[in-house]
């Protein structure tokens, strides 16, 4: 017979470092375990079992939005609303919170189903992206909001940065054709310069002009991201040009 008390028994050492990793104590430790308990493990205990992680995921979806916004706007006050969506929606996303839950060791305590478990469940983005916001419902619901913002800013917020940087590579021409536009009425043009090397690793070089002149230049394996590179570095010199 399994039931939720029987697995805190047996799980407890590891609970208790899985705690300690996200730096919180429980108050009810019964809550962390539940947060590990797959649809598919519950189903196969039958009445024995009826408990899985599916409502603490529910509600840890919502307490990540909130105390990741939160934790953005004291960050970077100067962002935009745009721009701070386009940030949390990269930082809560499946495969980051998958990412995140690795780093913690989520994997080695979910309970699964026996097909589940075969079918190497514990490394699915899926499974540990919820059972990652399940644990943050654990959380909210054992020591409220504080509790919840003090483990996000100590496993979260600590990817913004790089996560703010590849945002805005990612976006560099839209925001220059943006810039520029504010005082022009027309855009930038992206000019290949040339491309060498194999088909299968060439190397495009890319200039970005504006009215003949020359802003910035980027490399890359792509001439997609070569742009993306060129308009990043035109951004960040936009000051000095005389335009």
């Amino acid at each position: 017979m399994t039931t939720l008390e029987a697995l805190l028994i047996r799980n407890k050492e590891g609970l208790t470092r899985f705690a300690e990793k996200l730096g919180y104590v429980f108050q009810d430790m019964s809550l962390l375990q539940k947060a590990f308990i797959h649809s598919s493990y519950a189903f196969e205990q039958g009445q024995d079992l009826q408990n899985d992680n599916e409502t603490l995921e529910f509600l840890g979806d919502a307490v990540l939005d909130l105390t990741v916004g939160y934790a953005l706007i004291k960050r970077f006050p100067a962002l935009r609303e745009g721009e701070l969506t386009r940030l949390r929606a990269a930082l809560v996303q499946e495969s980051h919170l998958a990412v995140m839950a690795k780093d913690i060791g989520l994997g080695e305590l979910l309970l699964l189903g026996k097909g589940e478990d075969a079918s190497r469940g514990r490394e699915k983005s899926s499974i540990l992206s919820c059972a990652f916001e399940a644990v943050m419902g654990a959380v909210f619901l054992d020591g409220g909001y504080e509790a919840a913002r003090q483990v996000v800013d100590a496993l979260v917020v600590p990817y913004s940065d790089e996560k703010k940087e590849a945002m805005y590579l990612a976006d560099s021409k839209s925001r220059l054709q943006e810039m520029i536009q504010e005082r022009h009425n027309e855009g930038p043009v992206y000019v290949l310069e040339k491309a060498e090397g194999p088909d299968h690793a060439k190397i495009f070089h890319v200039s970005v002009r504006f009215q003949d002149k020359v802003l910035a230049r980027g490399t890359a394996r792509s001439k997609k991201e070569a742009e993306q590179q060129a308009a990043a570095e035109a951004i960040s010199s936009f000051a000095d040009f005389d335009l």
